[in-house]
């Protein structure tokens, strides 16, 4: 099929069922065509057992173009793919596809992570800058009451102007949100054990401990990875330590807060959240978050959704074209930072 003078890198797609669809716009799949020996329509979404057709493709591959719901590449599946020299993954995390056998293979591998961290901070700006005003808190009490009302006496205490802002990580998605919040008056404070003072100088933001962060903030948020070190970061003496009407937003993960510490504030109505993550990542049918009037929940959105997918795949694409040229990846993924990186 394929010339034997055609040196274009051989790439196969690896990611969950459905995904491919929404990752890869027409154009991408031009652009895709004209870069690499690929088949775009073949995806595999499994490994250990592929299809015959996965198979072939998998010993050919020089390139594996992955993104969410990629099998894990074990020392196995390297066995069936012994050309296999990069992963290109067109969303954030490797951790669950990436392992040590990958490593230590000399796999290069690189992601989208940067590209993912925009609609994260893009969604935590709003949420910041609605907590200030009580947005939603008074949506509902507009709805409820339908009459003439004293919002200037209802909205004491309210405001954006020097209220102070708790970032807790200075991952991508919280240095975007460190550059988003520049034009607007916020004291921010920053807790992250691998920042020193000399670049938070360099950042504009006060560094300080976690329990000080919680203590001066009117809103936290949360934009540390998951790690054991970070497990239930925010806990009951955190949360104690908030001030009364403060909001937590949580864009990061389920397990870094002590859910069942932030619910009994939460029940009480002293604290607000906005809650993009729990844990487990759907709540029960009966749990009091999707009903309080002080929380704001959704369904794990606030990361790359719709169109923003296709700024995923234009920066792997990107990686592919270096790859193809013979030039090191732009944004490599090294295997000592996933040690402290989401």
């Amino acid at each position: 099929m394929h010339h034997a003078t055609d040196n274009r890198p051989a790439v196969l797609l690896a990611m969950g069922p459905g995904i491919a669809e929404r990752l890869l716009a027409e154009r991408h799949r031009t652009r895709l065509a004209t870069l690499a020996r690929t088949d775009p329509d073949l995806v595999a979404h499994e490994l250990v057992v592929p299809a015959p057709a996965v198979a072939a493709a998998l010993a050919e591959a020089d390139v594996l173009l992955t993104c969410w719901g990629a099998p894990p590449l074990t020392a196995e599946v390297l066995a069936s793919a012994p050309r296999l020299r990069a992963v290109v993954h067109a969303a954030g995390s490797v951790k669950h596809h990436i392992t040590e056998a990958c490593w230590e293979r000399g796999i290069a591998v690189t992601s989208a992570a940067a590209a993912n961290a925009l609609p994260v901070a893009e969604y935590t700006l709003a949420a910041i800058l609605f907590a200030g005003k009580r947005v939603l808190a008074s949506a509902r009490r507009y709805a409820e009451l339908r009459a003439p009302h004293d919002w200037l006496r209802e909205g004491d205490g309210t405001g954006n102007y020097r209220r102070t802002v708790g970032l807790v990580g200075a991952s991508r998605i919280g240095r975007r949100v460190i550059e988003l919040l520049r034009p607007f008056d916020f004291r921010v404070l920053l807790h992250d054990p691998y920042v020193d003072a000399a670049e938070a100088a360099r950042l504009g933001v006060e560094l300080v401990t976690l329990d000080e962060l919680c203590a001066r903030s009117s809103v936290v948020s949360v934009h540390a990875p998951q790690l054991p070190a970070t497990e239930r970061m925010i806990g009951a003496r955190q949360l104690a330590a908030m001030p009364d009407g403060a909001t937590l937003i949580n864009t990061a993960r389920g397990s870094l807060v002590d859910e069942a510490a932030l619910l009994g504030e939460l029940l009480t109505g002293r604290l607000h959240a906005v809650l993009d993550v729990t844990e487990p990542e759907l709540p029960p049918r009966e749990s009091p978050l999707y009903g309080l009037p002080n929380v704001l929940l959704t369904p794990h959105i606030a990361g790359s959704l719709g169109n923003e997918l296709h700024r995923m795949a234009d920066l792997a694409l990107d990686e592919v074209e270096r790859f193809a040229a013979g030039a090191p990846f732009a944004d490599p993924v090294h295997a000592a930072a996933l040690r402290h990186s989401a």
